[in-house]
């Protein structure tokens, strides 16, 4: 069995309408989680885009929904002191009546660190301030007052390092999320996180998987090519493609065709150990798309 999320690209043109559509969308839909990317700028380049601020974002999603887990995917700790950021979280987390996942990373992009201030430190700078900042966010929870409704709240890590991204996953983490589709390189990439789970005394199985994917589908060919040149328009690196090689780029990583065929995709990768499959909506107007994953590939694969 496979479940279905929505992965949002704030950065990429999202606006409060688009927010909220969203936000209703996902739920009413029967989506299993709605996050989203905690950037300051567009990371395609495209610095004219819209990006509303993660957090607060977050805050409305606890108020706009009831039921759906939601969360950043990731907020990294190089933006906001971790105390800082364990008091956000439980905020939303209380505004949604224990509903949030906490997703936290190192920091990738250079860019948006330089141009608005940001320290941006080595890798293994960046890789010790998440390791120690997740420390500091256990304890502010511990001394929060109101606390998270939980207790604590559960973190959601990616990263693909087999010496300090992976045995922290398998330390801290509830779901480790691999940021593509690829089939040969999640197995390896499994078998190193499940044996740092055993090597200090934990189940593998206690840790969701989840894959991050960009996805183009539609009730026919005709369809799926109009929206492979729809995104052409939002993804720089496919400017220049007709809609066939649109399609053939993005079926590389992620998952391509019509509903039968997604759903058969998905199926074939959740056979590998993946749970939950969070797809990449850029086309953030294409309600109909959501519609469709929702009445045809959700029921398939559930």
């Amino acid at each position: 069995m496979a479940k279905v999320g929505i992965m949002i690209e704030g950065q990429e043109g999202l606006s409060w309408d688009r927010w909220r559509l969203i936000c209703h969308d996902a739920e009413a839909l029967g989506f299993d989680s709605l996050r989203r990317s905690d950037h300051l700028f567009s990371v395609m380049g495209e610095l004219e885009r819209d990006c509303i601020e993660c957090w607060t974002s977050l805050a409305m999603a606890a108020e706009w929904t009831k039921t759906i887990e939601f969360g950043p995917m990731v907020s990294p700790l190089t933006f906001r002191p971790p105390a800082l950021l364990a008091r956000m979280a439980t905020a939303v987390d209380l505004l949604a009546g224990g509903r949030l996942i906490l997703g936290v990373g190192a920091g990738w992009y250079e860019r948006e660190h330089v141009e608005n201030g940001i320290p941006f430190l080595t890798m293994g700078g960046r890789m010790d301030l998440l390791e120690e900042g997740i420390n500091t966010i256990r304890a502010a929870w511990e001394k929060a007052n109101p606390k998270p409704p939980r207790g604590s709240i559960p973190l959601l890590m990616g990263g693909r390092g087999e010496k300090r991204a992976l045995p922290m996953v398998a330390r801290e983490a509830v779901e480790w999320n691999l940021s593509h589709m690829d089939g040969e390189e999640y197995v390896q990439k499994r078998k190193v996180l499940d044996a740092a789970c055993r090597a200090i005394g934990r189940d593998p199985s206690s840790i969701r998987h989840s894959v991050m994917a960009n996805f183009l589908i539609g009730r026919d060919r005709v369809e799926v090519r109009e929206r492979a040149l729809q995104l052409r328009e939002i993804i720089p690196s496919l400017k220049g493609m007709d809609a066939n090689e649109v399609i053939a780029k993005i079926g590389e990583r992620g998952l391509v065709g019509t509903a039968d065929e997604v759903a058969d995709q998905i199926i074939k990768y959740s056979k590998l150990g993946v749970d939950l499959f969070m797809l990449q909506h850029f086309l953030l107007d294409d309600r109909d798309a959501l519609k469709l994953l929702a009445s045809d590939v959700i029921p398939a694969v559930a």
